[in-house]
């Protein structure tokens, strides 16, 4: 079993391979937007929701309907489709040099209260990808309803490596030694 706390030398994409992890299909915008837009050193990815085969992996609202851990898994999963998002918008996951910041946003009733324990569906994703060294900053907060029915929306902040960057410390596109 990987060491999911281990040292992340290994890039992101290197590392998904490592734990298993499968990348899912990337979600489709529903309106007039775009899932990822690059500025600068800096990849920011739209609200991104937890769905599975083009549907919504679970719907409802915290502390009503649903518990802790099934806010948690719709977290996960949402944070795995940003993965996706990112992996397609930058044709290598390799690319992300660290999660900058994470917004995770839940729906949720008056009365509930454990929204940093569902945020950590993410965080905890992104630590083993990125370790702990590359700590990211985080907000989560609830509100009374979210687009069709979600649980959850998850919005990142990633630096990027510029292609240029890539080509200069890897001219030619060789692989390391060992690698």
């Amino acid at each position: 079993m990987p060491d999911a706390n281990k040292s992340t030398a290994t890039k992101p994409g290197s590392r998904v391979r490592e734990l298993g992890l499968v990348l899912p299909r990337t979600p489709t915008p529903l309106g007039a937007y775009v899932e990822a837009s690059e500025a600068g050193p800096l990849l920011f990815l739209s609200g991104i929701l937890p769905v599975m085969d083009r549907k919504l992996s679970v719907t409802g609202r915290l502390g009503e309907n649903l518990s802790v851990e099934q806010g948690r898994e719709a977290v996960r999963v949402a944070a795995m489709n940003a993965l996706a998002v990112a992996q397609q918008h930058l044709g290598d996951l390799d690319r992300v040099k660290k999660l900058v910041k994470l917004s995770v946003v839940l729906a949720t009733t008056e009365q509930f209260v454990d929204h940093a324990a569902v945020a950590d569906g993410a965080s905890d994703l992104f630590v083993q990808l990125f370790g702990t060294e590359n700590g990211h900053a985080r907000i989560v907060y609830g509100v009374q309803s979210l687009p069709i029915g979600t649980p959850v929306v998850v919005e990142v902040i990633f630096e990027i490596e510029s292609e240029f960057q890539r080509s200069v410390s890897n001219p030619g596109g060789l692989d390391a030694p060992g690698s």
